[in-house]
């Protein structure tokens, strides 16, 4: 089978070189995470919206064992970390993705420190893990609405729902 890898795909001390180099030319760096398991188009339409509020878009995924503690059920992840880390990296709103093995990203972003933090419109700004971090340097924490009709959950509900036994 193919190595699924990409430039943006990256570990941290790489990472923290590239951001390093990227605030020096003044860039404003966005962060995000989450599972992104079957993409759908609000997670496309999320990520770019997430995109606009700053020039690099750090996007934290969840490994497949932080995936199986979120509860959502034991064939989850469908798609395993390098499959959705090298879908994620191509598109053009993602800089570079790194993975977090935690059941939150705190530590990460701790150590990414962005500008800006953002959920989809499911999280509240007072319950975003890291906001603290994040507000305490000035940044700015942001919960955009989410694309209405789309759900890894509801898709894979649907695809159970019709498949031939």
């Amino acid at each position: 089978m193919h190595t699924l890898t990409h430039p943006g795909m990256v570990e941290l001390p790489e990472l923290l070189d590239r951001l390093a180099a990227l605030r020096s030319a003044g860039k404003r760096i966005v962060f995000t995470n989450g599972c992104y398991d079957i993409l759908h188009p609000g997670h496309v339409d999320l990520l770019a919206r997430t995109k606009a509020l700053g020039d690099v878009l750090v996007l934290g995924l969840n490994s497949d064992e932080s995936v199986k503690r979120q509860g959502k059920g034991d064939d989850r992840p469908v798609n395993p970390y390098p499959v959705r880390a090298f879908v994620l990296a191509h598109l053009e709103s993602v800089d570079f993705v790194i993975r977090f093995d935690d059941d939150t990203p705190a530590q990460l972003i701790e150590a990414v420190q962005p500008d800006v933090l953002v959920k989809g419109g499911d999280w509240p700004v007072e319950r975003i893990v890291g906001r603290e971090t994040v507000q305490r340097r000035g940044g700015e924490v942001v919960s955009l609405p989410l694309l209405e009709g789309y759900s890894t959950t509801a898709l894979i509900e649907k695809i159970r729902r019709t498949a031939p036994r």
